[in-house]
């Protein structure tokens, strides 16, 4: 079916549109900022019951989002109407392991060095004890 045909249909000399609806080919997603929201949020307040509708058809909006921003601006988190961090979401007690686990790897080589250096320390000692000892038998 031709973009040109799969709008208007012809059916005994009566042109009538085709219901289905064609997707948009060059949607983006909007980013809507905080003072878009803000601004919304106060026109909506503003507006007498009834025209809430008509107002989020006429900016695209839906009233999920509207209920969002409201919880938002009721916790004080001007800064969550700023927008959302993108990507994933980090978890907090997960950073916390892995900086955990890097630590406890970091300290765990200190003590092996540590270790050796006790070793070499000790085995010197008994050499120059030794060594001592048989000078001092010598004399």
């Amino acid at each position: 079916m031709s973009t040109e045909n799969s709008h208007k249909q012809t059916k005994g000399g009566v042109t009538t549109t085709d219901p289905e609806v064609m997707p948009p080919t060059n949607r983006k997603k909007r980013h809507l900022t905080a003072q878009y929201k803000v601004r919304v949020l106060a026109e909506i307040d503003a507006l007498p019951y009834g025209q809430i509708g008509a107002y989020l058809r006429r900016e695209g909006l839906y009233s999920s989002q509207i209920a969002q921003w409201r919880k938002q601006r009721e916790a004080g988190k001007l800064a969550g109407l700023a927008g959302q961090k993108r990507g994933p979401k980090v978890d907090e007690g997960a950073r916390r392991l892995a900086e955990l686990e890097r630590e406890n790897e970091q300290l765990r080589s200190q003590l092996a060095q540590a270790e050796v250096i006790i070793a070499v320390q000790k085995k010197l000692a008994r050499t120059l004890d030794s060594i001592t000892h048989s000078s001092g038998e010598k004399s």
